[in-house]
């Protein structure tokens, strides 16, 4: 059994594994610090085919505390056709859109309500941009506990159908994705709710690290040359390297140092591109984002000085894409590879683009773009820019004369 502690990212002071995520002497961030097992590549390879294959890895302690929806092993494709296109041979698509709630919100939602059960608590809850309101929600329902979910009242309708029919209580909040966490925060530490994203943080970020076990497995136990990641709050593009940093204590990889981090935001919502190309340490907020990717709309990014610290230790840059870039994006991976994502994977697609322009990808690289969520959670903006089809007569020449 991996035995687990909690230790200040900051000032390094260790805790007992609790109900807690905040150090009382410096008020830095608690992350989950483990005392790993022997583990060899034979230990996953016959296993189940979801991200808790990885449970010695995971914060854990008891099997029977698992809740799992049958999350994790999605797909990475061997993005030959876009390769191509942008003139790139090692391209590979890391697809979480397959999820069971269509997108990766699924790895840290499952472990963090993993972790509440195991805890013992009674209620559950996010504050959500839309993807870890249905992700939470549906943990929720499969381990029989309430789910309270704070959200921005503007996110795209399906993901509001989503949450609702996994019979989340859903708290529409009229102000933007902070204004909800602020809320979130206050009522789960009044009421001891687990608000996965915030007072569960410790443990619920640990789920995204499975993204870099299943990523290194796919890739015969590589390191890939350059990450392609989405940033929202950072905390992905964080647990994606501390991922890779564990693999490598526990000697399934060799020297991690040598992959490059890219952090990929929308204009609209990009503090964390905004500070790392005025070259500076402090992110500032964006009072209201404004972008057609509404999962990344997060003006105030709980984790971006830890991403620019990321991007310092791994060579790595920040990019940002706007709107029309985005929806061209998500055109050209559904047109070349049959993956349609949601905006937050066009940002990845489109940042990936700008990097080939400008020269910091190498035509021989071996990179991984992450596409996070399904574009049928998001189809409104897309419509924007599809052609509208023509209702036709049921009649075969007219039909016949538009087939070529």
């Amino acid at each position: 059994m991996t035995r687990t502690s909690l230790q200040c990212r900051e000032c390094k002071k260790e805790y007992e594994t609790s109900f807690k995520y905040v150090c009382e002497d410096c008020f830095g961030p608690l992350d989950v610090k483990y005392d790993f097992p022997t583990l060899t590549k034979e230990t996953f390879a016959s296993r189940e085919q979801t991200y808790w294959r990885y449970f010695e890895l995971l914060p854990i302690e008891n099997k029977s505390n698992i809740v799992s929806i049958g999350a994790g092993m999605t797909p990475l494709i061997k993005a030959d056709n876009l390769g191509k296109k942008l003139g790139l041979n090692n391209l590979y698509i890391k697809n979480d859109s397959v999820n069971p709630t269509f997108s990766f919100k699924d790895r840290p939602a499952g472990v963090a309500i993993s972790k509440a059960k195991e805890l013992g608590l009674s209620a559950v809850g996010c504050a959500s941009t839309g993807n870890l309101a249905s992700a939470t929600a549906a943990h929720a329902a499969k381990a029989g506990l309430p789910c309270h979910v704070f959200a921005p009242s503007n996110i795209e309708m399906a993901k509001i159908a989503q949450a609702l029919s996994y019979g989340a209580n859903y708290i529409a909040v009229d102000g933007t994705y902070d204004d909800a966490n602020r809320i979130a925060a206050q009522i789960g530490d009044s009421k001891g709710i687990g608000i996965v994203n915030i007072n569960m943080r410790s443990h619920y970020v640990e789920g995204s690290k499975t993204f870099s076990y299943e990523v290194a497995e796919q890739l015969d136990w590589q390191v890939p040359d350059q990450l392609i990641v989405p940033v929202g709050s950072g905390a992905m593009l964080n647990a994606i390297c501390k991922g890779f940093e564990e693999l490598q204590t526990v000697s399934l990889l060799d020297d991690v140092s040598n992959m490059h981090m890219i952090a990929a935001q929308p204009h609209g919502c990009a503090p964390i591109v905004d500070a790392f190309k005025k070259n500076s340490k402090e992110v500032i907020p964006v009072e209201n984002p404004d972008t057609v990717a509404k999962s990344l709309a997060i003006g105030d990014p709980g984790d971006g000085r830890y991403v620019l610290k990321r991007l310092a230790q791994y060579n790595g840059f920040a990019e940002e894409c706007n709107n029309e870039e985005i929806l061209d994006a998500i055109l050209l991976l559904a047109q070349t590879e049959g993956i349609f994502t949601e905006p937050a994977g066009g940002v990845s697609i489109s940042v990936l683009q700008k990097m080939v322009e400008q020269g910091k990808i190498d035509a021989n690289d071996k990179i991984v773009c992450y596409v996070t969520g399904n574009g049928l959670k998001a189809t409104e903006s897309i419509m924007k820019v599809l052609q509208k089809p023509t209702v036709m007569k049921a009649d075969i020449k007219e039909i016949s004369a538009v087939v070529n």
